[in-house]
């Protein structure tokens, strides 16, 4: 189905990578197991043989330049005003979007949002979810994983250091009775051009949620998480790879 899918659509994978990281700085382009990370993502993209023009959006000239050296295009310097804080992940894209609109003679039917810290990212997985996309009334799919614990026996500490339940109504209910929360796995987004043009929202009722083991979800927010994380895709590695899809 992917290989009938893809003769009709051309598709672009686009790579938000900001020079203005605070928490580890330079951390798009900082060495995980001896190369930048966002190298990663720009070769696990191209070892998919899904994307018409892979493209590093970016205001930084320095993860520009590395982005380039390990395959991708830079055509565009994303403008400062949307590489704030408060700049959202699908801001980002529409930009790029209407860029190759201007740009681009080239008709693109969907994209793949995949983030530079991502590592983790199966071949196999960006194929699945992108399969999705065939099917009727679905605009956007991406990896999501189950919490390790119930979300709904969550606790919180009250203002007098006293613990209560979120959900209260809960107590008792035996852990297996209690319905499976997912989250998002933060490493990549499929989606229709038109529904990320559309939409300000990539969590909508017309997402497919393609679920992945927890383990191959990894926040990496401090240095902390960054030590662990390489400890972890070593003993991954190989089948990460997974050449054959």
């Amino acid at each position: 189905m992917i290989a009938d899918f893809q003769e009709k659509s051309q598709n672009v994978a686009i790579i938000p990578a900001r020079g203005g990281s605070k928490r580890i700085p330079r951390k798009n382009i900082k060495l995980f197991c001896g190369k930048p990370i966002i190298a990663y993502s720009i070769q696990r993209a191209k070892e998919t043989k899904l994307f018409d023009r892979i493209i590093v959006s970016t205001d930084d000239a320095e993860i520009s330049d590395i982005a380039v050296k390990w395959g991708a295009e830079v055509p565009f310097t994303r403008p400062h005003t949307l590489a704030d804080d408060y700049t959202t992940t699908i801001d980002v894209i529409k930009h790029a979007l209407r860029w190759l609109k201007e740009n681009d003679e080239s008709i693109y039917n969907s994209a793949c949002c995949i983030y530079p810290t991502a590592p983790f990212i199966r071949m196999r997985d960006l194929k699945k979810a992108y399969e999705s996309l065939t099917f009727e009334g679905i605009e956007f799919a991406f990896p999501v994983v189950t919490f390790p614990s119930s979300i709904f026996r969550a606790l919180k500490i009250t203002p007098e250091n006293k613990l209560s339940m979120f959900w209260p109504e809960y107590l008792n209910t035996r852990t297996q009775d209690l319905p499976e929360a997912y989250h998002d796995a933060g490493q990549f987004y499929w989606g229709k051009i038109s529904s990320f043009l559309k939409h300000d929202a990539i969590i909508t009722e017309y997402s497919n949620p393609f679920i992945i083991p927890r383990y191959l979800a990894q926040d990496i927010d401090t240095l902390e998480d960054w030590k662990q994380a390489e400890l972890f895709f070593q003993w991954l590695s190989s089948s990460l790879s997974d050449s054959p899809g």
